[in-house]
């Protein structure tokens, strides 16, 4: 028997789990941190590695009280974090400023140039992560601090990932040489690949911008999978989080790849983790580079296997932005909800109202309803945008579908799925098949899991899944419903590359030409 905790650091909350291999689930405590936005720059997002620290700290403490233990009891510490959630440091690893959130869009512009570059300079790399590299991803946020904060260039040692960086600060790591760097993490948005020689090359950054010279040399160090340690509690932070010092604390990863994990993923099974946006995430047996899809990484969400990540920018926000603008919550909208049928609202929604991930990866983009009339609710609109996330996903696995990619079960994790049977349904009639939800909440399970690797506890993750994952509850496809969906997803492709691609000759000039002139004003009034 052994008792270890499982961190899960999310948009606006940590959660910390202290699980019993043997009884399964002892207690969860959650803690809020902010979220720093700006009105007048909606792709601003940033938040702060001390508020993050104390909510850990808090969050931890709670748990163990909340379990009614001791906190030497607990043999291992394991955490996931957002991504791509990126700080610049200085010296000692201090922070020169908060983190570029995974949600902060600002770096659209050296994205964009990263593309240009890697296609003119044929960078391999570029092919593991869709062809398209994102204002979400690692390089093109680190260039965008570089180049608005020419104050601070001098004093620049390294960047890392958010899970990279907690785990640091855990360990009493202060030389950035020391830390290790998560695979799953730097694999999947910073370009970085075993077989090619890890990062780009020093002249490809170049190329890309003079300001990057050297950087390749400042992310150096080793890289490693999850089930590799990355350390040990150091003594000052066993205090503040009421464990005990020396514990092992294996190397981070993203939130949505061990939520995967937690949900029973297993070789050929693709899982939706769903909340605030999604993450689609599976494992693979062999590598299957897909055109549009974030990212093919080797040892990424299984240290053992292939993991393939894509998503939507925006899910569980675009519901909650819906249910803000009639005045009331997600949960009053939703009463009533089950009684829809499909396609009676007569509205097509797309969800792109935070740009679009996966497979046009294009975040000059914003949402659009059609088919609205003079007795269109708010409610109808709720009842489309789940429509409209399931027809996107759609999209995705059949891009992966075109491309080799085997997908034996879907599985519905994240926050929303438990709590939301409707949204369940229409992805089963949408997808046209079975969507398996565990029966229980699997957030933080997958952190626990790699904790127990860490303590010695279990040999593997199929071994630690057998023991500690939930059952699924099985929601299967309506074949009525299915066939309507059939005929409006077709309605939605269309739609979806008309809009979505600029160069596609449709209507894909017309979305990025709404946000040129909305910054042109704004950029306008504040200079009045």
């Amino acid at each position: 028997m052994a008792i270890v905790a499982g961190v899960d650091f999310g948009t606006l909350s940590v959660r910390v789990s202290l699980v019993d291999s043997e009884r399964g689930m002892l207690a969860s405590a959650v803690a809020e941190y902010p979220l720093h936005r700006k009105r007048e720059d909606p792709e601003y997002a940033t938040q702060s590695h001390d508020d993050h620290m104390r909510a850990l700290a808090a969050a931890t403490r709670d748990a163990v009280k909340k379990a009614g233990i001791s906190g030497d009891h607990v043999e291992a510490i394991a955490l996931d974090t957002t991504g791509s959630s990126v700080i610049p440091v200085g010296k000692d690893m201090q922070p020169l400023g908060e983190y570029y959130l995974w949600c902060d869009h600002r770096a659209k512009g050296e994205a964009a140039e990263i593309t240009e570059a890697a296609r003119r300079e044929k960078l391999e790399a570029i092919e593991w992560c869709g062809g398209v590299y994102s204002s979400e991803w690692g390089f093109s946020k680190l260039l965008h601090w570089l180049r608005h904060n020419p104050e601070k260039r001098n004093e620049f040692v390294s960047a890392f990932e958010h899970c990279d960086m907690v785990a640091a600060t855990l360990c009493g790591i202060t030389d950035p040489k020391k830390v290790k760097r998560s695979i799953c993490a730097m694999g999947h948005k910073w370009l970085w690949n075993a077989k090619l020689g890890g990062l780009p090359p020093e002249k490809f950054l170049i190329k890309v911008d003079p300001l990057l010279a050297g950087v390749r040399e400042k992310l150096d160090g080793e890289y490693a999978t999850s089930d590799q340690i990355a350390g040990k509690l150091s003594p000052k932070w066993a205090a503040e989080l009421g464990l005990k010092a020396g514990i092992p604390i294996p190397v981070g990863a993203f939130d949505a790849h061990w939520d995967a994990i937690g949900a029973g993923c297993r070789t050929d099974d693709m899982v939706n983790v769903v909340g605030t946006s999604t993450c689609i995430i599976g494992i693979t047996p062999s590598v299957n580079l897909v055109p549009g899809v974030c990212g093919v990484v080797e040892g990424s969400v299984h240290p053992l296997r292939t993991g393939i990540e894509a998503g939507l920018s925006a899910v569980g926000d675009i519901f909650n932005a819906i249910a803000t603008r009639a005045g009331t919550t997600v949960e009053a909208l939703s009463q009533g909800l089950d009684e829809y049928r499909a396609g009676q609202t007569g509205l097509l929604r797309m969800t792109w109202d935070n740009g679009d991930r996966t497979v046009l990866v294009n975040p000059n983009l914003r949402g659009i309803t059609l088919g609205w009339n003079l007795q269109s609710t708010a409610k109808d609109e709720l009842f489309a945008a789940i429509e409209g996330t399931a027809f996107h996903t759609r999209v995705i696995l059949d891009r992966m579908a075109e491309h080799d990619v085997d997908i034996k079960r879907v599985i519905n994790a994240g926050g929303i799925p438990q709590k939301n049977d409707v949204l369940n349904r229409v992805y089963a009639n949408v997808l046209g098949r079975p969507v398996l939800v565990p029966a229980k909440s699997v957030v933080s399970l997958g952190s626990a899991i790699f904790a127990f690797l860490a303590a010695g506890t279990f040999k593997t993750v199929e071994e630690a899944q057998e023991k500690i994952c939930p059952a699924h509850k099985i929601y299967e496809p309506d074949k009525s419903a299915q066939k309507t969906y059939d005929e409006l997803h077709s309605l939605y492709s269309k739609l979806y590359f008309a809009f979505g691609q600029p160069a596609s000759g449709g209507m894909g000039d017309v979305l990025p030409k709404l946000i040129q002139l909305a910054h042109r004003v704004d950029r306008a009034a504040s200079t009045e």
